[in-house]
């Protein structure tokens, strides 16, 4: 094996692929957001926000917030109660944070890079056509199952928190948020089966090749309702504001009220990577992935010309792309939560059940008649 297939061989693993997006991408925005949701909740109350945290003269908007945070939690007491179950208390964050970082691996955050042809321009060429590396961790043609399968290990997370703790309120709590995730993952699931059909697959890069560079027939377009469906789903499955009964701190007694230091800050840190994911699977599904509007494997296409442009420089496009959707949804994600007030927990239920589970339906149902209809 040469250098060159060797290199190829250690970038194309998995475990280097996983290691890029999680530590390079995800955990980096993760911590930013948690700094970007108190700077943007102050520009919409007209507060000053995070300003005190700095190095010398050096201030960045308050931006090293996020840093002395995670030192404070760093060096926060561990406190255990008496009477907890200490191996369950142990392992309950862990079961909230691990399940997101897993699910990441389904998701593709670029497209196929031919190391050999970076320079030159390329015809659409398909991976057994030369050695490249998949910018997705691993793949499968149940793909978007795997992401259900797994997210709702989370909610072990969640009654395990309370149970363990030893704690009435905190037990309570954490049957609400287990109660809230399993409601509006049925209403996620079948929004999800309309794209299924139209798209004819769950694998995602799949569903980023049929909807292509033609924002036309993108997700959201022949998708519009299941995509405001899932988006509504998914806000709930985070227990993000508006959806935040289960933590509620300033009038509820959330599952992780018995949690400090570093077991708490993993329960914190799990709720903002959740966000990230939630946008990732948004714009894959809907939002045509990675793929940038008219742009091709040789390069623009618009109307009957031609912009030739090196697969390097593509590939570049393509990248940043993915993350400009997925950060223009965290945004959105963390403005609503500042927006809209704290359903009743009926009210919650009453969305879940009455509103979004049976326009999920009717929207199944509609799709397979046009379907069946006009193909």
């Amino acid at each position: 094996m040469s250098t060159t297939d060797w290199i190829i061989w250690v970038l194309d693993s998995a475990a280097v692929k996983w290691l890029a997006i999680v530590m390079i991408f995800v955990m980096p925005v993760s911590s930013l957001l948690t700094w970007a949701e108190r700077r943007q909740s102050a520009m919409m109350q007209d507060r000053l926000g995070p300003n005190r945290a700095n190095i010398g003269p050096i201030k960045m908007w308050g931006i090293l917030h996020f840093i002395a945070d995670a030192i404070k939690m760093i060096f926060k007491e561990d406190f255990i109660p008496e009477k907890a179950h200490k191996g369950l208390f142990i392992l309950a964050p862990i079961l909230a944070l691990a399940p997101v970082f897993i699910a990441f691996a389904i998701i593709p955050f670029g497209p196929t890079i031919y190391p050999e042809h970076l320079g030159s321009v390329m015809s659409v060429m398909g991976p057994g056509d030369a050695d490249g590396i998949s910018l997705q961790v691993f793949s499968v043609d149940w793909g978007l199952l795997f992401y259900f399968a797994i997210l709702s290990l989370a909610n072990y997370g969640s009654v395990l928190a309370g149970w363990a703790s030893y704690n009435k309120w905190a037990l309570l709590g954490g049957l609400r948020a287990s109660s809230q995730m399993m409601s509006y993952e049925v209403a996620m699931g079948l929004s999800l089966m309309g794209a299924f059909l139209v798209m004819g697959s769950l694998e995602p890069v799949a569903m980023i090749d049929w909807q292509g560079s033609n924002p036309g027939h993108w997700g959201i377009v022949v998708q519009p309702v299941a995509f405001i469906l899932f988006f509504i789903a998914a806000v709930a499955e985070t227990k993000r504001a508006p959806f935040d009964l289960p933590e509620g701190e300033p009038e509820i007694i959330g599952y992780f009220v018995e949690y400090s230091g570093m077991r708490w800050g993993m329960f914190f840190l799990a709720e903002f990577i959740e966000i990230v994911f939630v946008s990732a699977v948004l714009v894959t599904v809907f939002l045509g992935g990675y793929q940038v509007p008219f742009l091709e494997a040789d390069g623009f296409h618009l109307g009957g010309y031609v912009t030739h442009i090196s697969h390097g420089s593509v590939v570049l496009m393509q990248v940043g792309a993915w993350t400009v959707k997925v950060l223009s949804l965290c945004f959105l994600q963390l403005a609503i939560r500042w927006t809209v007030p704290r359903f009743r927990p009926d009210q919650l239920m009453d969305l879940g059940w009455k509103k979004l589970l049976p326009f999920a339906l009717v929207n199944l149902m509609i799709t397979a008649l046009v379907l069946a209809l006009f193909q």
